[in-house]
């Protein structure tokens, strides 16, 4: 499936759960997403990317590994579904508003908290949730970049 699509399709269940076990499972999905992400844009991303697409690899994979795993079936697993990234850009944007939603809902939850078991653990994943979107920040701006650059050397007519 298309990262845009899958992303969408992640902000909605992440809008639509309820409950800390829900939300957690959703930013967990999320994370691993972002990972999946950052993945395909080191391996075949603009050359640009790949060094901040790395870190983001590795981000979201601390984002995903402060959180319990939940127990998901391969199909479930959205991370698993990626097959296309088409739009380097887009997919960024929207990953941006992902992790912001991901860091809004975490918010919510260590606010809430019962223990401090469940509130640490929100605070390391809304960081790891913060920095990865500070990689997407800096991807973004490397694309523009790339594409001012390419506008002065070849004009328009």
């Amino acid at each position: 499936m298309e990262a845009v699509r899958l992303i969408l399709t992640s902000r909605h269940a992440l809008a639509g759960s309820s409950g800390v076990p829900e939300i957690l499972t959703e930013v967990w999905q999320a994370q691993a997403l972002a990972q999946a992400i950052g993945s395909r844009l080191a391996v075949s991303g603009p050359p640009e990317l790949r060094g901040e697409a790395l870190g983001l690899t590795e981000l979201a994979g601390r984002g995903c590994g402060v959180l319990e795993a939940p127990e998901l079936d391969l199909g479930e697993l959205r991370a698993a579904q990626l097959t296309e990234l088409d739009d380097a850009r887009q997919t960024l944007l929207s990953l941006g508003v992902l992790l912001a939603e991901v860091g809004i809902a975490l918010v919510g939850i260590a606010s809430g908290a019962d223990g401090e078991g469940t509130y640490w653990q929100c605070m390391e994943a809304i960081d790891a949730a913060d920095e990865s979107r500070d990689r997407v920040r800096e991807m973004l701006r490397k694309l523009a970049d790339r594409d001012q650059l390419r506008d002065q050397v070849l004009p328009e007519r």
